[in-house]
């Protein structure tokens, strides 16, 4: 008798599906349709993309696990409280990996990190960070370039571990990014982006790493000072911000 072979893989439809649903919700939260705090039902989440409820739980899963959502006890899923507190903590664990990161980077990195090192500086840099429709918010397109910018300089580790744990806590400061992020005319960031990228390239580890450590300081205090405020945003219809 010929046995039926099981699969834990999804149908390649129902795969694509979860996927949408997934992407969806992550921008949703990243764009703040919903609030800091508030809760993701999943029964509405389902009604309002036409799923199941095992495809929203599925993606609810996921962006709990990139921690741009809480799995409460009782309570089901809801978005991040905004605290300090928190977001302290996000930045206490990227001033603890990601120097350490760049060092072994700068290390290990080849010719090939050099130049998408440079490229990234390159895009960063002609990107501009806002734009008139977006009020006083980065732009995604900058936000983006930042992003490749500062991982680029991490990926010369070759460690795949290392790399992950930095794309999830990256995700949770971009999320508080996109809550408080105003302009802050005191701070020269294309200043301290210049300095990383030369440092990084003339392999002054030392160098690069103190840059690091006082930019990624400057940025939590930057979100500390603005988390009021970026509370008081979410008071305010969206047109108008």
């Amino acid at each position: 008798m010929k046995q039926t072979e099981h699969s834990s893989t999804p149908p390649p439809g129902k795969q694509m599906l979860s996927e949408q649903v997934y992407a969806h919700l992550r921008d949703a939260i990243m764009r703040g349709d919903h609030p800091p705090g508030a809760p993701l039902k999943p029964q509405d989440l389902a009604k309002e993309q036409s799923v199941s409820l095992a495809v929203v739980r599925e993606a609810l899963v996921r962006v709990v696990g990139e921690g741009l959502a809480d799995r409460l006890p009782n309570r089901g899923f809801a978005v991040p409280s905004f605290s300090d507190r928190r977001w302290q903590e996000i930045a206490e664990a990227r001033r603890t990996v990601e120097p350490v990161v760049l060092r072994m980077s700068i290390e290990r990195g080849d010719v090939d990190w050099e130049a998408r090192v440079r490229a990234a500086h390159h895009r960063l840099v002609r990107t501009p960070a806002f734009a008139p429709e977006e009020s006083e918010y980065y732009t995604g397109a900058w936000a983006e370039a930042h992003r490749a910018f500062h991982r680029t300089l991490l990926e010369g580790c070759d460690n795949r571990a290392l790399l992950e744990t930095f794309d999830r806590l990256w995700t949770q400061s971009e999320l508080a990014r996109r809550w408080s992020a105003h302009r802050n005319p005191g701070r020269d960031g294309a200043k301290e982006h210049r300095r990383l990228e030369e440092a990084a390239l003339a392999r002054d580890a030392d160098t690069a790493a103190a840059v690091l450590t006082q930019h990624l300081t400057s940025t939590a205090a930057a979100l500390t000072d603005d988390s009021g405020q970026a509370t008081q945003a979410y008071a305010t219809p969206a047109g108008s911000r």
